[in-house]
């Protein structure tokens, strides 16, 4: 069964909704009489005043009571002159209030340091407050989130924690939160369960949504030679990304290195096969599926393990472009055999791809076909489609939306409003990128075409917001 629905949001303070992680280094250097070096973090960031002022101590034979009391003189000065919110924290805030989704601060800091930042930021923005003064045991113990858990009457498992250290996420991932990590000074790694972005910019409330929610998220994207043909592409793809909560996403056009480099920037596990096809998933990749050398067209797949310890295999196909059947049917007329006949190409790679796909585990197969589908087309039996039907594959998206007349679905082609031959005839719209599955464990809750942003057609389309001439498929799928 899923789990219930994002019951409520609960903040870290310092570095994750304003920035006063410096502040507080700047105050550690200036009581400590030294510059701080990376090897002071662990001692420094995420921890209660308390703990920094005995590390020091232990350093310089103060007494550990003096250097708490100087340590708050020094850090309250700097937070009444050099509080400022992080970036995207506000808007979230603000989301977060419209959807009448509840939030928490909760902080390693002392009340006095935090009834300062909430003056700033508004304490109406926050149901509850905790502080180090309030539980006996502060971060990395995961008192403070259970305690905010408690005070809003809601269910560790169905909140999202916010945090920017690695000592607030032990706190929050020990309460049974699930961790949106946007680090400040120090890196977090990406775990199961563990979301890290770079920011909260862009954050939506559906996404801190999906983080509770027992289900997976699969994308099929073709990035359109990488997304070069757009500005800015790697930005607004990842924004993309971020936006539908993609926990996976299926790629095609590549263009080198477009895999790897997104899942850097999200911290990602990613699989990259020949030149043009690969796999990014937050989930771990336990293995690497197929031909690690496939050409420009083919099938690449991967398998994840999934927090409830499901594996399942993901696979990004891409089929040979020409000849391409909406134009030989629309614009040459051919009948159905002759549009049949001339798939033998693609047809071939499916099957290929096809018999290496195991039996034994779930499957999503994904991809840009370049081929309608029979579900769309009832005079014409496309066959790429209709041999994964017969593989037992089923197509998600029809299966959410099986009018094709009401709902097309069409993906080729949010920028071609006309060929591209210059003739001004309309270019043909069709449904051609797929999300298709089999196997005990998934079940389709929702399947839908993914467009945003600014579109210009072709070729004015470099200042675009979608950075594709493809739209994208999303179908998120229930677990057990």
């Amino acid at each position: 069964m899923p789990q219930p629905p994002l019951q409520a949001v609960l903040f870290d303070m310092d570095g994750t909704l304003v920035d006063t992680e410096r502040l507080w280094w700047e105050a550690v250097e200036q009581v400590a009489g030294r510059p701080l070096t990376e090897a002071d973090q662990p001692e420094v960031l995420g921890r209660p005043v308390e703990h920094t002022a005995d590390w020091l101590a232990a350093a310089t034979g103060t007494a550990g009571g003096q250097l708490a009391a100087e340590l708050h003189r020094e850090f309250a000065a700097r937070v009444r002159t050099g509080i400022v919110p992080r970036p995207g924290a506000l808007d979230l805030l603000d989301a977060l209030a419209r959807a009448g989704v509840p939030t928490a601060l909760v902080t390693a800091s002392p009340r006095a340091v935090a009834d300062t930042v909430l003056e700033a930021l508004g304490a109406t923005r926050f149901a509850v407050s905790v502080t180090a003064d309030d539980t006996e045991h502060t971060k990395p113990a995961p008192d403070p989130y259970l305690a905010a858990c408690r005070a809003l009457g809601v269910d560790p498992a169905a909140c999202v924690a916010v945090e920017d250290t690695e000592t607030g996420v032990t706190s929050a991932e020990a309460a049974g939160c699930a961790v949106l990590a946007v680090p400040s000074l120090a890196p977090i790694e990406a775990v199961p369960g563990r979301t890290v972005l770079p920011s909260l910019a862009g954050v939506t409330v559906a996404q801190l949504g999906a983080m509770v929610t027992r289900e997976l998220r699969v994308m099929s994207w073709n990035l359109w030679y990488g997304g070069t043909k757009v500005d800015d592409h790697r930005e607004k793809q990842l924004k993309v990304i971020a936006e539908t909560g993609a926990d996976v996403v299926g790629l095609q056009e590549t263009y080198g290195n477009s895999a790897a480099e997104l899942a850097e920037a999200l911290g990602w596990h990613h699989h990259q096969a020949g030149p043009n096809l690969g796999v990014i998933s937050r989930y771990p990749i336990t293995a690497r599926l197929g031909d690690p050398d496939v050409g420009f067209y083919g099938g690449t797949g991967v398998r994840i393990r999934l927090e409830t310890g499901l594996e399942v295999d993901v696979w990004s196909a891409h089929l040979d472009c020409a000849p391409y059947g909406p134009y030989e049917a629309r614009f040459d007329g051919l009948p159905a055999a002759e549009l049949i006949a001339h798939e033998g190409v693609r047809l071939g790679q499916m099957r290929e791809i096809l018999r290496r796909i195991a039996d034994s585990t779930p499957v999503v197969l994904v991809g840009d076909f370049n081929t309608p589908s029979h579900l769309d087309w009832p005079e014409v039996e496309w066959p790429v489609t209709k041999v994964t039907e017969e593989a037992g594959l089923r197509d998600s998206y029809r299966e959410v939306h099986p009018d094709p007349v009401g709902s097309p679905g069409h993906t080729w082609s949010p920028i071609h409003a006309e060929h591209e031959d210059g003739s001004g005839r309309p270019e043909p719209q069709d449904r051609i990128d797929f999300v298709l599955y089999r196997g005990r464990g998934l079940r389709v809750l929702d399947s839908r075409v993914v467009v945003s942003g600014t579109i210009r057609v072709w070729p004015e389309v470099a200042a675009n917001g979608w950075p594709s001439d493809h739209a994208a498929v999303l179908t998120r799928f229930g677990l057990g």
